[in-house]
């Protein structure tokens, strides 16, 4: 090929790249949620048009154990909300659409499968909805987005054991890890509220397999993502997985996510499982599942309770952000991470007779440490070298929409990065 050809066809081709790189764009969007496929109080349509309404872009309607592909029904007398439910239903979607047969206690409405509802609600580069399942056994929950199969878990595990959580969580991601293969679909596996019932430790996490992703912040009041005396919150655990993933296990980063886990749509106490608390913010080139789960693989998105950014630059081993400034609010960005050559001394958590407790163990205060602060909307950190990773952290002064704590403020993760 001449010369000049040659240098016009490679031109075109990082013009392209670059083209391509300046059109993808932030999506927001919502990985654990539940309907009336599973555990949650209302029509799968009802939760999925919130989101849609609500300014989200992609939803992944994430029931334990089944993938909403086959017939089911509904009986309304059994359900609390089932009466409510099915009269806003009935006022939203109309009686050509809400399937219901028999009367009184034998009153039952089919739920609608996932390809229905993804005829009635979807608009291609506006709303999408993601296959998932939240694979459940006991207390040990793990997330498949964009699954194509029902995997279920191995209930001959006896989850109450270290062993045999590392066995059951290992499943669940062989299981996903198996069927992208096998199918050839774009799909990950994420740990859900790891302090649910205090179920995963640090330890037991670090080892997995396949693992790439966990919750940081889920929106559920009962999975104490800060932890307590004896239990290291969700951020102090992934500190600890990252160093040790990524200075001596061998093992590839962990991102973090931000999701709701949203059960109940007939309520607005803070002490209900609700809609809108937590989201991932993507930077695809689409709005598909595919460049959603390419994206998101490559860590180039960032959670949020409430913070948004206008700016996430990651390049050269530097991290730049701006945040997108709200009236009357500050924000402080802090820049963590875990330098190599760590102090790996550990200490473990021991009940009174001195037994030692199955919880992540102490370690030390340079693992995870505040590396600069910045207060204000701009901020930026050149990584020097020395770190196994640094993340940044936005803490802001607004109070988080519906805390279900109380006392917690909006925040944003952005993920992990190293040289």
């Amino acid at each position: 090929m001449p010369l000049l050809r040659l240098l016009a066809v490679c031109g075109l081709a990082a013009s392209s790249a670059l083209s391509a790189a300046e059109e993808a764009r932030w999506f927001k969007g919502n990985l654990h949620t539940h309907t009336y496929w599973s555990d949650g109080d209302d029509f799968p349509e009802m939760v999925a048009d919130w989101y849609k309404t609500h300014g989200y872009d992609f939803l992944a309607l994430s029931d334990h154990n089944i993938i909403a592909d086959h017939d089911k029904w509904l009986k309304v007398h059994k359900s609390k909300t089932g009466a409510v439910a099915l009269d806003g239903y009935l006022k939203r979607f109309g009686k050509d659409w809400v399937v219901v047969r028999g009367e009184g206690d034998q009153k039952e409405v089919r739920l609608r499968t996932l390809p229905e509802i993804k005829s009635k609600l979807e608009e291609p580069g506006r709303f999408l909805l993601i296959p998932s399942e939240e694979i459940t056994d006991k207390n040990v929950h793990v997330n498949a987005t964009n699954i194509q199969e029902l995997i279920l878990p191995d209930k001959s595990l006896d989850t109450t054991t270290s062993p045999q959580i590392i066995k059951a969580l290992q499943h669940a991601f062989d299981a996903v890890h198996a069927q992208r293969v096998r199918t050839g679909v774009p799909m990950f596996a994420h740990l859900n509220h790891p302090n649910f019932k205090w179920a995963i430790t640090a330890e037991e996490l670090m080892q997995i397999d396949h693992e790439q992703f966990f919750e940081v912040y889920n929106g559920h009041p009962t999975v104490r993502n800060q932890g307590d005396e004896l239990h290291a919150g969700t951020e102090r655990v992934w500190d600890i997985v990252l160093a040790e993933r990524l200075g001596h296990l061998g093992k590839p980063v962990m991102y973090g996510l931000a999701t709701d886990d949203s059960h109940n749509y007939h309520s607005s106490s803070p002490k209900a499982s609700l809609s809108g608390r937590g989201w991932v913010m993507v930077r695809a080139k689409d709005l598909s599942a595919s460049s959603i789960v390419a994206a998101m693989e490559k860590g180039d998105f960032y959670a949020s309770t409430g913070v948004e950014l206008t700016t996430l630059k990651v390049s050269g081993g530097k991290i730049e952000l701006e945040v997108k400034a709200q009236p009357g609010v500050e924000y402080v960005v802090e820049f963590i991470g875990t330098r190599k050559g760590y102090d790996r001394k550990t200490v473990a958590v021991k009940t009174a007779d001195g037994k030692e407790r199955r919880v992540t163990r102490r370690y030390s205060a340079e693992v995870g440490t505040v590396l600069a602060t910045f207060k204000g909307t701009k901020a930026a950190y050149a990584l020097k070298g020395d770190e196994l990773y640094v993340r940044a952290r936005v803490t802001s002064t607004q109070p988080m929409k519906s805390s279900p704590l109380g006392g917690e403020v909006e925040m944003a993760w952005t993920q992990p990065i190293s040289r």
